[in-house]
């Protein structure tokens, strides 16, 4: 039998099906339908992706002078009942009121995913100087504060058919928590990969979780950790090196990483980023093969080579949203995501690295300024004239249209 020539098909002949649907209809029983959440299916999507989940803190674990780990745990008494299952590697956005700002900030899970299932999540959350968010999570929150987060977010994810068996990881400051979610979960079996950790610190004082990793080590997992500031002993008893001294460069990637392919996964601040991924460059891995994990919000935009010159100080945004308008004065300086948040301005975000597009606004009128290296717009964004406030700059007086956050 010949294939029908679907080019061919005349869309208006679908028309004539109208009478005949229309008499189905009539003709069907006037019961109503089953609740929507009644479909297994959507239970299942309702239980691994909700809108949001109301949490609280159970326990706080003190892993340094500036460094808390925050267990989580569902608050049943606000609707949430269970904890949505997640991959190792992924974040939450927690959502935050501080003052009369309503801001989100994304944290990743430093516990695994079968601690989830467990029925609990666990923040790592380090001191930042002048960190607005991280300071007041530190300061604040206590056994028993009621937290509201997303549902697991992000691909900063293990995915066999992507990548090699063998994962480089790259981890610098902060950037540890995801690895030690990974390594938790290749230890528990739910990751069939094998994980060498590379963990950039100043001194070893400042490297934390020392204790869980070396407790993990094994065929699947080996920490190896690379100091800046001072020179460590080796303490795997000769048994091949666990410290190094210095960066964390192509040589040193290479006297690690195996014979055949392997993927590197980074997490850590933009510094590092800048250094890492130029020795990386040198190594010819395919592009696949490599990983970053979003490395946070973007600051100083006149250091980039095409930022405009001679912007002005500051400029007004007029927000539309919800149905009202209010204007605003913004920093040229200052991402325009937070210029909303400093107005009281409850505006969507998740990711605040140009990549998730939660926050993705309509510009009606002036322009911004988005670095290259943070643009995450898709092409539809461009066309119909959306930018990402959380990397976005104003060089003019401002009109946009902003969803509200849920």
């Amino acid at each position: 039998m010949a294939k029908p020539n679907l080019r061919k098909l005349n869309p208006m002949d679908f028309t004539k099906m109208n009478p005949t649907r229309q008499a189905k209809i009539e003709a069907a029983p006037a019961a109503a339908l089953p609740d929507a959440d009644s479909y297994k299916p959507n239970q299942l999507a309702n239980a691994l992706h909700p809108e949001v989940q109301y949490v609280k803190v159970a326990q706080i674990d003190e892993i340094s002078a500036d460094v808390k780990t925050f267990w989580l745990e569902a608050d049943p008494a606000r609707g949430t009942q269970s904890l949505a299952w997640f991959s190792a590697g992924q974040y939450l956005s927690v959502t935050l009121e501080i003052g009369n700002m309503k801001m989100t900030r994304p944290y990743s899970l430093s516990s695994s995913p079968r601690e989830a299932l467990a029925g609990r999540y666990a923040l790592t959350v380090k001191r930042v100087e002048g960190g607005l968010a991280s300071n007041f999570i530190l300061d604040s929150w206590t056994v028993g504060t009621e937290v509201t987060v997303s549902a697991p977010l992000g691909v900063f994810t293990y995915e066999p058919l992507r990548d090699a068996k063998v994962i480089i990881g790259v981890a610098g400051g902060s950037g540890i928590t995801p690895f030690r979610s990974l390594a938790k979960s290749i230890a528990d079996g739910d990751e069939d990969a094998q994980l060498i950790l590379l963990y950039g610190s100043r001194t070893m004082e400042e490297a934390i979780f020392q204790e869980e990793f070396k407790a993990m080590e094994g065929p699947k997992f080996k920490l190896v950790n690379v100091l800046s500031d001072e020179t460590a002993e080796c303490c795997c008893g000769g048994e091949g090196c666990c410290c190094e001294k210095g960066f964390i460069t192509a040589d040193l990637i290479k006297k690690y990483a195996p014979a055949g392919d392997y993927s590197i996964f980074l997490c850590g601040p933009q510094a590092m980023y800048d250094f890492v991924d130029k020795e990386i460059a040198s190594l010819g891995l395919r592009k696949k093969f490599i990983r970053h994990e979003l490395f946070g919000e973007y600051f100083n935009p006149a250091k980039e080579a095409d930022y405009p010159a001679d912007v002005a100080p500051q400029f007004e945004i007029t927000v539309r949203i919800a149905g009202h308008e209010q204007t605003i004065t913004a920093s040229s300086d200052v991402s325009i995501l937070r210029s909303l948040e400093a107005a009281g301005i409850a505006a969507p975000a998740h990711c605040r690295s140009g990549e998730c597009g939660w926050c993705h606004s309509r510009l009606v009128s002036g322009d911004v300024y988005t670095p290259k290296s943070v643009d995450g717009r898709r092409e539809a964004d461009y066309i119909y004239g959306y930018i990402h406030p959380c990397c976005s700059f104003p060089l003019s007086n401002l009109v946009i249209e902003v969803s509200p956050a849920k």
